[in-house]
This record gives C-alpha cells, sequence and structure tokens, in this order.
C-alpha cells in the first residue's frame, strides 16, 4: 500500500469489530425475541449488550441510540414478561 489509506491489519481489526457487533446484536435480539425474560432480566441484557458494543466502537454511542435502542427498546416491550406478583393481589376494604 502507498500510505494513503488504511492498513490492511487495520481494515480486518474493523471487520472483527464489526463481526463481533454483529454477534452481540444476533444474540441480544435472539434472546429477547425467545420472550422468557423478565422484565428487569431483558434490561440488565440490553444494557450488558450497550455497555460491550460502546467497548467496542466507543466514539458511536450516537449511532447506538438512534439506531439499536430503538430496536432493543421495542423487542423488550413486545417480549419480555411482567414482573409476577409477590402474592394474590390484595383489594382494600371501603370504611364503613
Amino acid at each position: 500500500m502507498n500510505g494513503d489509506g488504511p492498513t490492511e491489519e487495520a481494515l480486518a481489526e474493523e471487520r472483527a469489530r464489526l463481526r463481533r457487533l454483529r454477534a452481540i446484536v444476533d444474540l441480544t435480539t435472539s434472546v429477547l425475541q425467545q420472550g422468557g425474560l423478565e422484565r428487569g432480566e431483558a434490561d440488565a441484557l440490553v444494557a450488558a449488550a450497550r455497555d460491550r458494543i460502546l467497548e467496542l466502537f466507543p466514539d458511536k454511542s450516537g449511532a447506538y441510540e438512534i439506531i439499536l435502542a430503538p430496536r432493543f427498546a421495542r423487542l423488550v416491550d413486545e417480549f419480555a414478561r411482567r414482573p409476577r406478583r409477590a402474592g394474590p393481589a390484595r383489594v382494600l376494604p371501603f370504611p364503613p
């Protein structure tokens, strides 16, 4: 190469980071779509995915918020279970 563009090593590193990004997004999406997680667990999974993605691409938080955050939020809303109540619902009586 003539030194004007990125090196082969830099390109290979970028491709590797993109493969990792794709794997994180695909895995997170798949786990969320299985629908077995409660809301808190799903939120924790998305937070962990976000942290890992921003480790790979620290300067791309804006892109994450525009592209992936809405996608993950929709999946959490659609597939995450609501937390179970601790016990049966209580109906409080009206005072006489």
